[in-house]
This record gives structure tokens, C-alpha cells and sequence, in this order.
């Protein structure tokens, strides 16, 4: 579970006052500081693998991105700030954002191709907070990578499975794209890459 800290912040009070233990994580929801879960070794081995293969994707097509897993994105319409697991930034486009030099945060779509989220005991963000500002601040692509199977029916069946929802912005809105077992990923952003659901998840110990 989260734990969140019930006085209200702005985003640059947020920046000012961050934490400085490094052994945790923390966001800002409308002004809410929320000190995120310990992640999970498998969480993390997820992590590493993605970052991994991507890598090696964004090397082969020689693309001018890069990879980050400190870097806040910051919606401009509320005070939040989120931290996402994976994060590839267009790497010229930073000189556009207002906020890089200072505080390390973007929130220009166009400097996210892709952002990802590796589902955990606060899922409910992932699939409805995260998903609606990253829509709004119209990010092309995002991934949530359920590999333990924490989220709700809804969104990975009855009985629950391992699932991962590519979320693509089209006319606005996301379109939304599930993968399991040896269902071969189709990223819109990496339309190559051979990387199949059971892959990622074995990254990760699932029972």
C-alpha cells in the first residue's frame, strides 16, 4: 500500500522540500506527497529487463532518446508528479521544457515516445490516474506491465492473468491493446521489436 502525506503541496514546494532518502520513492498527486511501496526484487527485475531491450532497440535504429527512471513527469493541468518505472525521452526536445534544467521533470508529449509502468500494490493509479493524465498530456504510448496480475477484472480478466496493456493516443483518446503468454508485443513506437508477453514476465518470479 501507499502512504500518502495529507498536506498540500505545489509542485515547486514538492521539488524544494523532495526527499533526500534515496531508499524510497515519492510522487505528487493533486498536491498529495505519496510515498510509494518498496518495490519488489522481481518488480525490478522487470525493470532491468525492459531497460535492457530497449536499449538495444534504440542503439539498432539509432534513435536520439534516451532512458531514465529519475526524471518527473509533471502534468500541466493538476500538481502531480510522477515518477515512472521506465522512461524514454526524445532527447533534442528537452531544450523545450521549461523545467529540465531545474528539477529534472518533463511535460511536453512530445519529449515522451514512451513511458511505463510496472504494476504493484497501488495499482489503481497505474490504471486510472497515470492512465487518464498521461492521456491528457497526450503521451503517444503507454505500457502497463501487470506481471504479477494485481490489477482488477476489468482490466485482466476473470480469473485474473499476467497481462500487459499497450495504450496508443489516437484522436485524443487511448486505444488499448492486451498481450499475454506468447502473445508477441506490438509497440507502435518499436514496431520490431521481438519481445513476446511470457518474456517480460518471466523477467520476473510468477507463480
Amino acid at each position: 500500500m501507499t502512504q500518502a502525506l495529507r498536506k498540500l503541496v505545489t509542485f515547486d514546494e514538492f521539488v524544494a522540500q523532495y526527499p533526500e532518502n534515496q531508499q524510497r520513492r515519492y510522487e505528487l498527486h493533486d498536491g498529495v506527497i505519496v510515498e510509494m511501496a518498496q518495490p519488489t526484487g522481481d518488480h525490478e527485475e522487470v525493470i532491468g529487463f525492459l531497460v535492457r531491450k530497449l536499449s538495444v532497440e534504440l542503439d539498432r535504429l539509432n534513435l536520439p532518446y534516451l532512458i531514465s527512471k529519475t526524471v518527473f513527469v509533471k502534468p500541466l493541468e493538476n500538481e502531480s508528479a510522477y515518477s515512472p518505472d521506465v522512461l524514454i525521452l526524445n532527447q533534442p526536445n528537452l531544450a523545450n521544457e521549461l523545467l529540465w534544467k531545474k528539477a529534472s521533470t518533463v511535460s511536453l508529449a512530445t519529449s515522451i515516445p514512451l513511458v511505463v509502468e510496472i504494476v504493484s500494490s497501488n495499482w489503481r493509479d497505474d490504471y486510472h490516474k497515470k492512465f487518464a493524465d498521461y492521456e491528457q498530456m497526450g503521451i503517444l504510448e503507454y505500457w502497463i506491465v501487470d506481471y504479477a496480475a494485481l490489477g482488477g477484472r476489468e482490466f485482466i480478466g476473470k480469473p485474473k492473468q499476467p497481462t500487459i496493456l499497450i495504450c496508443y493516443l489516437e484522436e485524443g483518446e487511448y486505444l488499448i491493446n492486451k498481450f499475454r503468454g506468447n502473445d508477441r508485443i506490438q509497440s507502435p513506437t518499436f514496431p520490431e521489436l521481438n519481445l513476446t508477453a511470457e518474456q517480460i514476465f518471466r523477467a520476473g518470479v510468477v507463480s
